[in-house]
């Protein structure tokens, strides 16, 4: 039988991994990675073509940490040379979607953050003086 305690040991521990695997999915790497796999699967060659300036080392990297926490599916073929494919997982497309929220969020309040953020800047120099 589940104690209440139990159930605050689930909570603390979804909570732990939540703010891991949120740290390992927000950056422009792995976010342009997601976006760039929400239409299809593709070879880690063109994957790197999509991703502009990212570099052979950091894709791999970022590849490995989204297939680590279930957002990125990896499949490879034993072909000479061998065929790898990525493509986002059902967990992967639903962070995708929820990340198109935040972006249409942030198209939605742009005059606001862009006002609020000039004011912010103008009470700061002018603290500073």
């Amino acid at each position: 039988m589940e104690t209440e305690q139990d159930g605050d040991g689930d909570v603390t521990r979804a909570d732990s991994l939540a703010r891991e695997i949120f740290s390992g999915v927000a950056n422009k790497w792995a976010l342009l990675i997601i976006d760039v796999l929400g239409a299809r699967t593709l070879r880690f060659t063109e994957l790197r073509a999509e991703v502009e300036g990212i570099s052979h080392k950091m894709l791999t990297q970022t590849l490995r940490g989204l297939e680590r926490d279930g957002v990125v599916h990896r499949t490879v073929y034993a072909t000479v040379p061998p065929r790898v494919d990525y493509r986002l997982t059902e967990a992967g497309a639903a962070l995708r979607d929820t990340v198109n929220g935040m972006c249409a969020w942030a198209r939605r309040h742009l005059g606001e953050i862009e006002t609020a953020r000039r004011r912010f800047a103008e009470r700061e120099h002018g603290a500073a003086r």
